[in-house]
């Protein structure tokens, strides 16, 4: 491990899509991290217990254990945090997410020029949190809206995971998401942001009604 690798930080990737494994490990290298990579749970678990790394970026649905999974083991056994890479936005993902206490939630596909902004961002909020703060009290989001995840601030800020679910539900871009929720809070006279708080209120109360 070089010295700047071991200074930014040491990361677990979990994917079980090897070519997507391979360029999401190779872009953090190249960004100056520590890269551990597993292409399924039981190993990512593994690798957790013996290396210990500061972070994990999970994909959601694999075969054997799920990214759900190891993050809850993640989360109650080391309290390693994690966020998740996934192609997956409807309701209930959304809502485990939030549950597991995600750093963030980035929507497939991204580039790793996209995804590296948001691990620094991540590293940057753990960097300012107490050592011994849960997992599950930090915020989660989406990078599925331009620019986000370029600032720690933007992991606390709900418009990219609001603009995650309406790309899921109306099968939209991530510009044509965001327009629509621009659109929908100006026809409530709100901010974007109180439209997006308002619309992620609904997505969790629905989550909690049909489960």
């Amino acid at each position: 491990m070089s010295a700047a690798a071991a200074a930014k930080g040491t990361i677990l990737v979990v994917d079980d899509d090897r070519l997507v494994l391979a360029t999401v490990a190779h872009g953090l290298a190249q960004a100056g991290y520590e890269v551990i990579d597993a292409d399924n749970g039981d190993d990512a678990i593994l690798l957790a217990r013996e290396h210990r790394p500061q972070l994990a970026l999970l994909d959601i649905r694999m075969e054997g254990k799920s990214g759900f999974d190891v993050a809850e083991t993640l989360r109650d056994v080391y309290r390693i945090p994690f966020m998740f890479l996934s192609a997956f936005a409807d309701e209930a993902t959304l809502a485990k997410v939030q549950e597991l206490g995600a750093l963030a939630y980035l929507v497939k596909p991204l580039e790793v020029g996209q995804i590296v902004p948001s691990v620094e961002a991540a590293f940057a909020r753990l960097r300012r949190s107490a050592p011994t703060a849960a997992p599950a009290a930090l915020a989660t989001v989406t990078a599925g809206a331009p620019g986000a995840g370029t600032e720690g601030d933007t992991l606390a800020d709900p418009v990219p995971l609001a603009v995650g679910v309406l790309m899921h539900r109306y099968s939209l871009s991530r510009l044509a998401g965001l327009q629509r929720l621009q659109r929908l809070a100006d026809e409530q006279h709100l901010p974007t942001r109180a439209q997006a708080e308002r619309l992620l209120a609904a997505v969790e109360e629905l989550a909690r009604s049909g489960s």
